[in-house]
Order: C-alpha cells, then structure tokens, then sequence
C-alpha cells in the first residue's frame, strides 16, 4: 500500500489522484466540486453504478439522488467535518454503497474553505480495511491541488502584472506584449481604482472591472495589484474619451463604493506601463484625504495636492523638522479650551485677511485680531513675515495630516 507521504512526493494531478486512491482503497473514485460537479475519476469497471455512469457522463450528480443525499443531511455534514462518511447502498435508485470524504483548506486564522469532496464507490469487492484512512490522506492532497489551482494566477495574469512592474527585474516587454497580442507601441492609457477599506474586495470589484473595460476596449487588460485594480487601454483613440468613460464609470458605482480613480496618458508605449502605474500610485496615496471618493483625477490635475503630500510625508518621517513651537499652541489650546489652532487656520487659508477669516469663523474681526496675537505671542512668529507664515502653514498641515 503507498503511503500518505509518497502520495505527497508524486507529481499527481486530480484524475492521478482518483486512480491512485482507486488502486489503494478499492472501488471506483470520482473527485466533485462543492457543486456536485465531477473534476475527476479513475477508471470504471463492470460494477460501476448508474450514479457513477450518469455522473461522469453528465459531469453531474443525477438530481434524484443528490436529493437524496440532502435528505440524509450528507452534504451538511460533508460541510461540517473531515471524517468519512459511510453511506448505505439505496436499492431503488440502484445505487451502491460510498464513502465520501470533504477536501476542506484550513486556514489559520478562518473557517475551513471547502473545495470539494472524493466518492468511492464500492465494486465486486468489499472495500479495503483501511480505505477511510486512504480517503482522508487523499483530501489533503486534493486540498492542496485544488487551492493551488484556486489561488494561482494563470500565465496571461502574471504576464500583464509584469507589465505593470511587479516582480522586480527586468521586464521583457517586447515579449510580453507578443504573448499578450497587445500593440508594443502607440499611445495607451492606464487608469487606477482605489476602493475605500471596507467596500467591495478588490477581486470583486476587479472581476466586475474587467467586464467594464473589456466592453469599452476589447483589447484592455486589467489586473489587481494589492488593494487597487489598474486597466490598460492599448491605442485608445481620444484622452477625452478615456476619461469620459472612466468619470462614468465612478459616477455609476460611486452609489455603493468609495471609488476614486487616477489616470496616467498618453503613454508612448508599452515600455512605459511600469512607469504610468507609479504615476498613478502616487496620485491615489496623496489624494486619498483630499478626495476621498467619487474623483477622477490626473497627475497634471492634482500635482499640488501630490506633491504637497509628498513633502508632508517626507517631513513626518524627519523628526528634527517638526517646529516644536507647534506643540505650545497645541498645548494652549488643549489647556485653555481655546480654539486657536483653527482660526490662525483660517486666517492663513484666507490670505490674512480678517474680515473674510472672521466671517468664516462667525466671530467679530477684534475678536479674530486678538486671538492671532495670541497666536503670534505663543509661538514666537511674526505673521506678517511670509516665511513665518509658510512655515506655520506647513506645520498645521502636518498635525492635521498626522491627527487623520
């Protein structure tokens, strides 16, 4: 009899599988998704039922029997635990004995996934004594067949993910775009989607994409790269028309999502993708607390605001250019109740100017004079001096990148 381990040690696929454990266990195996849709089997002889027949023949389960087999709650305690189940020859459907065992995945931190299930049936000949122990053996097996299949991407996926610059090397775009059949060169488009946390999973939203994309390019690729999916649109003929369906498409969603999405065009070729999706990156991770939904967005169009992150970012990781004047205001406010920090705010995103600050404010203008003295006392700057201003500006906006 092989073992579980030389089992293992094979390079098996599923039909490999069904005839191994056949040989081992006794009787005839077919290998089912949780559907009740045959994957695989091993060869049949003279004693195979007309279950067996009908199933492999229609890749199905007959309904009548299936019907039954919920009766009996099979397929709830299939859903419910890795033991093997014996089930009863049933005499008026013709049918003979089985054991049917789960292929579950189990995850460590989730409930088991369920992959599937592997039938044997009962020939001429009774089981062999261990054929329980040879089924569950052969579950974890085709849980690991079956979950490679699952979770592996396919060549096509991987190839357009090398052409958006994973993997780290050089990327022979040439050839890829020839196993791709995608133009090398002409101008192309890339569009990046960002989905708020807690939204649609990106393989959803990716699959649902997909179908988008292809309809209005049927040359478009898309692929999902962490939490963001990004669609590539070879040889689009108009910008206008790249954003306007894309501005749609947010517009559709945007009932049910958190979307927003950042395009990067022209790109002069294929070369470029890697590029384009960096440029794209950078217009999502610094517009997020900007626009946090429903914006459809260019580098172009939003080079302030990513740049004006970028630096933030930058300044927050360099603790020696954090002004600690700032946290005495910060400590004034927080001691007093007071609410200095914002109307020295709005004085500065006013231009200085106290009357349109105050109104925003609704406070009298003295009022606001006042407390940007105060401001000006607590922190040691002068508010008139546009360096001292730029400074604060930059500081504020640090905290309140920092307090998001």
């Amino acid at each position: 009899m092989a073992s579980e381990g030389e089992l293992v040690a094979a390079d098996l696929d599923l039909f490999g599988l069904a005839q191994m454990v056949a040989q081992n266990a006794g009787g005839m195996v077919s290998i089912e998704d949780p559907q009740s849709h045959v994957l695989a089997y091993s060869a049949s002889d003279q004693a195979a039922d007309q279950l067996r027949v009908l199933s492999i023949l229609g890749r199905e389960g007959p309904r009548d029997y299936l019907q039954v087999l919920r009766k009996w709650g099979v397929f709830d305690r299939l859903r419910g635990t890795d033991d093997v189940i014996d089930i009863p020859a049933h005499e008026e459907l013709d049918i003979k004995r089985r054991l049917v065992v789960s292929i579950r995945e189990h995850a460590e931190d989730n409930a088991p996934r369920v992959l599937g299930s592997i039938w044997l049936q009962q020939g001429d000949r009774p089981f062999k004594p261990d054929a329980a122990e040879i089924l569950r053996g052969a579950s974890a097996i085709a849980a690991r067949l079956i979950s490679r299949n699952l979770d592996a991407p396919s060549t096509e996926a991987l190839l357009i993910q090398r052409l958006f610059g994973t993997g780290g090397g050089t990327t022979d775009v040439p050839a890829v775009a020839s196993a791709l059949n995608l133009p090398l060169t002409g101008p192309a488009a890339v569009v990046g989607f960002a989905v708020a946390p807690g939204g649609k999973s990106p393989a959803a939203f990716g699959n649902m994409l997909r179908l988008r994309a292809s309809s209005f390019r049927g040359d478009s690729v898309t692929t999902i790269l962490g939490d963001r999916v990004y669609v590539l649109l070879p040889q689009y003929r108009s910008a206008h028309a790249v954003t306007a369906w894309t501005r749609q498409l947010v517009e559709q969603l945007e009932v049910t999502l958190e979307l927003r999405a950042a395009i990067a065009c022209p790109i002069p070729d294929l070369a470029h993708v890697a590029g384009a999706r960096s440029e794209v990156d950078r217009v999502l991770d610094s517009t997020a607390a900007t626009y946090p939904r429903g914006r459809v967005t260019t580098l172009a169009e939003s080079r302030t605001a990513v740049l004006l992150a970028e630096i933030l970012d930058l300044v927050r990781t360099r603790p020696e250019l954090h002004d600690p004047r700032l946290r005495k205001l910060l400590d004034y406010d927080r001691k007093h109740s007071a609410n200095l920090c914002e109307s020295v705010e709005t004085y500065l995103r006013e231009h200085g100017d106290v009357r349109n600050a105050a109104t925003a404010l609704q406070v009298h203008p003295n009022t606001l004079r006042y407390r940007i003295r105060r401001v000006e006392d607590i922190v040691g700057m002068d508010l008139t001096d546009p360096a001292d201003r730029l400074l604060l500006e930059l500081q504020l906006a640090l905290h309140r990148r920092s307090a998001e």
